[in-house]
């Protein structure tokens, strides 16, 4: 980052001081340190995973932004990048991944498959968007999209990290944070943060 993005603008630093001194906030320091070290968790769904495969690469070189450090594990991970199709199969360990993954953390559902289903929405064994089980920072259209695409998407996640404040964020409020439910995949998927929904509906009506 330039001193003039770094420093704030209300305060003047002397021209003679300027290369020397910078005045900034600690919101900007953090949100600088850590947009620039995003390690993305390595693993792909379908064939979005070859465009994501494909910006890694040196044409595109993911290095520039600090996010070429892709980690075999959740508890290495910061962002977790949904490449391909959701599958009612797939989708409890999708879940258990994001509860292993530490704070702060975000998700980039990439391709329509992933934002919303796809051209297999109707399907009986997809999901309809990974947004119904854990929650999405960034949504990248495309089928697949571009490694183009998948780059914008990632500066667009900086820009987020880059306006968030410690004062706000919930992986530093007091208590401890509440995992995802994982879903049980029985005949059919079942999200247990809808149990007792499930539960009530499910009791056979008394004859009247």
């Amino acid at each position: 980052m330039s001193p003039e993005g770094l420093s704030k603008p209300e305060y003047q630093v002397p021209q003679e001081m300027q290369n020397q001194v910078a005045l900034t906030t600690l919101d900007r320091l953090y949100n600088w340190s850590r947009k620039n070290s995003v390690w993305p968790m390595m693993f792909g769904l379908a064939c979005c995973a070859i465009e994501m495969i494909a910006a890694a690469a040196s044409r595109y070189d993911l290095a520039r932004f600090g996010m070429e450090v892709m980690r075999p594990s959740p508890r290495q991970s910061d962002v977790m990048l949904v490449s391909g199709t959701v599958t009612k199969k797939m989708i409890p360990q999708i879940v258990r991944l994001y509860n292993q993954m530490p704070e702060p953390k975000y998700v980039i559902a990439m391709g329509a498959c992933a934002t919303s289903g796809g051209p297999f929405k109707e399907g009986y064994n997809v999901v309809a968007g990974v947004d119904k089980f854990i929650p999405v920072d960034v949504y990248i259209p495309g089928c697949p999209p571009t490694p183009q695409a998948l780059l914008h998407g990632l500066m667009t996640l900086q820009k987020k990290i880059e306006g968030q404040s410690l004062k706000e964020v919930s992986w530093y409020q007091k208590g401890p944070g509440e995992p995802i439910p994982v879903p049980v995949l029985g005949p059919d998927l079942i999200d247990m943060r809808k149990a007792a929904v499930i539960r009530e509906n499910s009791q056979p009506v008394a004859d009247a």
